[in-house]
This record gives C-alpha cells, structure tokens and sequence, in this order.
C-alpha cells in the first residue's frame, strides 16, 4: 500500500511505534532541519519559484548571512533544496525546492496558515496569562 494511502489513525498508529521517537532515529536531522525557524522559512519562500540567495536573505527578515548559508547546505543535503551554480562572472547562485522539497513546502504552509489563522488565540492567550501571573513586587 503506497505511503499516502495510510489513513490518519494507521498514519498515528504507526508514528506512534516509529524510530522518530528513537533517539538515534536519522529521521530526526531531517525533522531539525524541516522545522527549525530558517528551515521553515526557506521552504515558504522557495515554494512559490527559485531566488537568488540575495533574495532569500532580504524576504526573510532577520536570518544571518551564515544561518542562511548553513540552513540552505542542511536542505541541500536532505534533498529538498537544489542549487544551482551559473558559469558567469560575477558568480551567480539560484535555489529552488526539489520535488521532495515542494511536498515538505506544502506540509509547512499548512502549520504556518494555521499559525498565521490563531494569532488571535494565541495574542489573546498571552494577554490573558500576563495579567494572571502577578508582577514580582505583587504582595501575593
């Protein structure tokens, strides 16, 4: 029976049991670099078409020039992420999502629309705690 034929229950069954929970398990480096904060936003912005590494760097704010070059190599290295190396003078370097990285891009979008869709839960979650938890110089 092909993977994504799995029903949910025996998808969770089967999660349940996998090496994934295994501390050895070399699934968990693809996990840590899919769901790291870069990783997930590498795949975001590639998902719609290959950038230059310029323009990955000023689409994601924040990212450094090294956690970026570092991020893309740990993709590049799972097999979501190609690179691709122009023969011109200055050099000049494109990324895109390979085939697996294209689904990987599509699993992401999902947790990060959910995300994007519950900011208000969560703001409103967070507002609540803080005015739950008493300040330091509370008498309580």
């Amino acid at each position: 029976m092909p993977e994504a034929n799995i029903s949910d229950s025996a998808l969770s069954l089967r999660l349940a049991r996998s090496d994934l929970l295994a501390a050895a398990c070399p699934s968990r480096q693809v996990l840590k670099h899919v769901t790291s904060r870069w990783g997930v936003l590498i795949l975001l912005v590639l998902e719609p078409g290959q950038l230059r590494f310029s323009a990955l760097r000023r689409r994601i704010g924040g990212v450094s020039e090294r956690m970026l070059a570092q991020t893309l190599k740990w993709l590049e290295g799972d097999g979501l992420v190609q690179r691709i190396a122009f023969d011109v003078v200055p050099p000049h370097v494109e990324y895109r999502l390979t085939p697996l990285g294209q689904e990987a891009a599509e699993k992401v979008r999902i947790l990060a629309d959910w995300i994007e869709t519950s900011m208000p839960r969560f703001t409103e979650h967070w507002d609540t705690a803080a005015q739950d938890t008493p300040r330091r110089d509370d008498p309580a």
